[in-house]
């Protein structure tokens, strides 16, 4: 399975299940026929942003944040998901559009909203696309130019 396939299934499975450790999330994707190490998931939670949140009962479980615009993640974790990640980038106007595998914009867009990357107003993600508003001061061409070189694409 793909790095982006098993980050996909562990994105699933933080919506469906109650994960409170990675020892747990290991035995999960082993459920599903996904081998994977601690430290490989270690590093998957990382990338697609998930954190630790107290549920009703005092546990404290991995989730997806849903107001990732509080959270500023580190420069280097940005360049890290969108070569990971982006596959095209296309622009017209002040709008840049991104291409990812299906299942993944979400990931990109998140955190190109928590980098707080010069000339992004917000993004827009469906399955495998992002639409990326820039700001008044950037052009598209100029906004999907910098995302192609942080891609390495």
């Amino acid at each position: 399975m793909s790095k982006t396939s098993r980050q996909h299934r562990i994105v699933q499975l933080l919506a469906d299940v109650a994960v409170t450790s990675q020892t747990q999330l290991v035995e999960l994707l082993e459920a599903d026929g996904v081998e994977a190490t601690q430290a490989t998931v270690s590093r998957d939670l990382e990338d697609i942003g998930a954190i630790k949140v107290r549920v009703p009962g005092g546990d404290l479980v991995y989730a997806l944040p849903e107001h990732t615009n509080e959270q500023v993640a580190p420069p280097d974790h940005l360049r890290r998901v969108l070569s990971d990640w982006v596959a095209e980038v296309s622009h017209s106007h002040n709008l840049v559009v991104v291409k990812t595998p299906p299942g993944s914009a979400h990931v990109v867009a998140s955190a190109l909203d928590r980098s707080g990357l010069d000339g992004v107003l917000g993004t827009v993600a469906g399955d495998d696309s992002i639409l990326i508003v820039a700001t008044e001061d950037v052009t598209g061409k100029d906004l999907a130019e910098h995302i192609r070189i942080l891609a390495g694409i």
